[in-house]
C-alpha cells in the first residue's frame, strides 16, 4: 500500500467510525477549554472531567480564578498530576488575562503561547476546538499512531505536526486530530495493542 492510499485508508476509516466528533473535554467558553486542556497534560481527559466541574463552580472566569488561592486551587486539581505546576499556572495565566487581554482568551498563537503553562499543543486545541482556525494538535497519542500508519517519521511532535499537515486536506484536520484520538483509545493504545483486532493496523 503506497503512502497516498495509506492516507486515504487511515482517513475513510476514521470517518466511518467516527462521523461524529465532540470535544472530550467539558468547557462552557474559551477560558474554561484553555484551562481544561492545561490541565490535560500527562492526565486523562476523563479525570480532567471529573475535577473541573468543581473548579468551575468556585471560579470560571479569569476574574474569579485569581480570587482563590494558589493552594485552594491545588487543592482541587490534585487528581489531574503536576498540581504545584498547574495551579500556579492557570493561577498567572488568570492574571495575564485580566491585565493584558481584557480578561477575553486571545485567539492567537503568539499571545495563547506566551501564556504560563501553554506550549504548542495547548495552543493548537484551543485555536481549533475553541475558535475554529484549522490546527492539528499533536500528542504523544498521535505521534504514536502516526508512526505505526508509517505517516511519519518525525522524532518529534512537532515534525509530526508537519507531516500529517501536508498529508491531509485543511479543511479536515480540526475533526481528523479528534478521530485520532479517539481511535488510539478504542483501538490502538501505546500498551497490549493486538494489531489483528486494530481496523487500521491489520491493514495498513
Amino acid at each position: 500500500m503506497t503512502k497516498k492510499e495509506r492516507v486515504k485508508f487511515v482517513q475513510e476509516t476514521l470517518e466511518k467510525l467516527y462521523p461524529t466528533t465532540p470535544v472530550p473535554l467539558l468547557h462552557d467558553d474559551h477560558y474554561t477549554l484553555l484551562v481544561a486542556v492545561l490541565l490535560s497534560a500527562q492526565c486523562t481527559d476523563a479525570r480532567v472531567n471529573t475535577v473541573t466541574p468543581t473548579l468551575f463552580e468556585k471560579a470560571n472566569t479569569p476574574a474569579k480564578m485569581i480570587e482563590l488561592e494558589v493552594e485552594e486551587i491545588r487543592a482541587i486539581i490534585r487528581p489531574c498530576g503536576l498540581s504545584p505546576t498547574k495551579s500556579k499556572n492557570i493561577w498567572n495565566l488568570s492574571k495575564i488575562l485580566l491585565d493584558k487581554h481584557g480578561g477575553v482568551v486571545p485567539d492567537n498563537y503568539e499571545d495563547l503561547e506566551a501564556l504560563p503553562g501553554v506550549g504548542h499543543k495547548t495552543a493548537s486545541v484551543v485555536m481549533s476546538q475553541g475558535f475554529g482556525y484549522a490546527a492539528f494538535p499533536v500528542d504523544t497519542h498521535i505521534h504514536r499512531l502516526a508512526q505505526r500508519w508509517s505517516l511519519s517519521s518525525g522524532k518529534n511532535v512537532v515534525q509530526t505536526e508537519k507531516d500529517l499537515k501536508r498529508l491531509f486536506p485543511e479543511e479536515i484536520w480540526n475533526k481528523l486530530h479528534l478521530q485520532i484520538i479517539y481511535f488510539g483509545r478504542e483501538y490502538c493504545p501505546a500498551r497490549g495493542h493486538v494489531v489483528e483486532n486494530c481496523p487500521i493496523c491489520s491493514v495498513v
